[in-house]
């Protein structure tokens, strides 16, 4: 199962980047390489995923779906895979994903099973989404302006009884051991410190306590669930590709809060043709956390 909800960078330069689908609001979209790091992230946690769809404290499956910020498809995929009787409103900003999530849709021959709608989630006027009995928002409130007003939006358009599941990584995942690399041990959390201090300036609610910003838009938190994610590189050739397609995205917009040495070490690592590139090492792990939120409109 290639899917799971795409936790990785997505927005434009002028953000740094961070695990996400691509979602549905404001920020640019570019060419340079996202979609392939969207189905990476989708292929290397689609097991976590898979836990969290089958763990949904639903009462019934649902008939629809409602996939806010859907990137390239992976938790569209993964919903349509745990609840084979539901069809999914996959709902984005970028025209990109979207492309690229329908033609999965037909090579899956599930197009009966899916609707695409390009929107900006931070725009007043949402489009009509319908009644739905599930939205899922993996990686995506994070990235609005506006999330209490997002927030209150799905809990108006659920249908009563209806469930929004909000999932969010505690952070960029990290790959390398905490020694490594040998010439400059401790790279990768210098690295990551110099992203969160930049990300921290354009978003906000990265990192937030859903809980009560649901329950202050009508919901019920019926439950909360954080998943340690440790895997192994050894265990996927797309971890390696994953790890270099993050890293050069934080890469791009942080080389500047670096010191020469850490900037040199880290063109090092993402040498595709070094030795010591990262492509080359044997020691790489995804680690991060995931929550999720149950929140049900009652």
């Amino acid at each position: 199962m290639n899917q799971a909800h795409a936790h990785t960078p997505h927005h434009g330069a002028s953000h740094t980047p961070h695990h996400g689908a691509s979602h549905g609001h404001h920020h640019e979209h570019g060419t340079d390489g996202q979609a392939e790091i969207l189905d990476l992230d989708a292929e290397v946690l689609a097991e976590h995923t898979a836990s969290i769809t089958a763990w949904l404290p639903l009462h019934t499956g649902p008939h629809h779906i409602v996939d806010l910020g859907c990137g390239t498809g992976a938790g569209t995929f993964a919903l349509l895979d745990r609840f084979p009787d539901a069809h999914v409103t996959a709902v984005d900003a970028s025209a990109e994903h979207l492309q690229r999530l329908r033609t999965k849709v037909c090579t899956r021959g599930v197009q009966e099973r899916v609707r695409t709608v390009q929107a900006d989630l931070d725009e007043a006027d949402w489009p009509d989404l319908g009644s739905p009995d599930l939205v899922w928002a993996s990686a995506s409130m994070h990235h609005m302006a506006h999330p209490d007003r997002a927030l209150r939006t799905v809990h108006d358009a659920l249908a009563p009884g209806g469930l929004f599941a909000v999932a969010e990584l505690a952070g960029h995942p990290r790959f390398l051991p905490e020694n490594a690399p040998t010439d400059r041990p401790g790279l990768e959390e210098r690295v990551h410190a110099a992203a969160d201090r930049l990300q921290a300036e354009h978003m906000p609610h990265r990192g937030a306590d859903w809980g009560p910003m649901l329950t202050a838009a009508g919901f019920t938190v019926e439950d909360e669930r954080t998943i340690a994610v440790n895997i192994e590189g050894s265990r996927s050739e797309a971890i390696g590709l994953y790890a270099l397609g993050i890293l050069r995205r934080i890469r791009s917009v942080i080389a500047e809060r670096l010191s020469p040495e850490d900037l040199t070490a880290l063109d090092r690592l993402l040498d595709t043709g070094s030795p010591h590139g990262i492509l080359r090492r044997d020691d790489l792990t995804v680690r991060t956390e995931r929550t999720v939120w149950a929140a049900r409109r009652t």
